[in-house]
């Protein structure tokens, strides 16, 4: 049943992946704001639903915050993450990095920011194009290898690098790890994870679980 399951569910992942991503490729803004995902997500996630409303909220607010010079000069992704945002991207100098890390921090409810800007000209299509493909790569191997769920681990990848955020345990931290690396076309992984105890992450699902029921 689990190997039925698996392989159902991940050409179903792959299709969700890319329409996540592909209006990010083809829009006509130079900051592309990545979405937390929805519906069977949201009960699954580790996250409560106040945080993810909240690094929603992040996120939509995010492009309010930077000027229109920037935006036009920039190619900037913003990734909000249990209220820590990660910054990936390509901005024209050291003056814009710093400028964008300081702007996002101050949005409300923001309690970190990892500034993983690159200075370099702005990366192409083809290259956006095929960081999407790995990261659909790199979730569709989470299904296949059974020990992370790909609900609990958000995966965004930029000129091949594999960026991991998450709540996870130890061995979901080191599986996460693992796959990201033995996948090909990624050229490093940049581990954010937050990892948790097994009680703790006991607490927090039974937590969830308790809040689903009461809706």
């Amino acid at each position: 049943m689990k190997s039925f399951l698996r392989v159902l569910v991940r050409p179903i992942l792959c299709c969700l992946m890319l329409g996540v991503t592909l209006p990010a490729l083809y829009g006509c803004f130079g900051v592309a704001l990545v979405g937390t995902a929805t519906g069977v997500k949201a009960i699954t996630d580790r996250r409560s639903l106040g945080t993810q409303a909240d690094d929603t909220a992040i996120e939509l607010k995010a492009g309010n915050y930077l000027s229109q010079e920037i935006k036009d000069s920039s190619h900037i992704n913003i990734t909000s993450y249990n209220r820590r945002v990660l910054l990936t991207g390509e901005v024209p100098n050291e003056s814009v990095k710093t400028q964008v890390g300081n702007e996002i921090a101050r949005i409300e409810n923001v309690l970190a920011v990892w500034n993983e800007l690159a200075v370099a000209g702005n990366s192409t299509l083809a290259s956006r194009t095929n960081d999407s493909y790995i990261t659909s790569k790199v979730k569709a191997r989470f299904i296949d290898d059974n020990e992370v769920s790909a609900h609990h681990v958000k995966v965004v990848t930029e000129n091949g690098a594999v960026f991991l955020l998450g709540i996870v345990n130890s061995s979901e931290a080191a599986a996460a790890t693992r796959v990201a690396r033995t996948t090909v076309g990624v050229s490093k992984v940049v581990n954010m994870l937050t990892v948790e105890s097994d009680e703790e992450i006991r607490r927090i699902e039974a937590s969830l679980a308790n809040s689903a029921d009461t809706k």
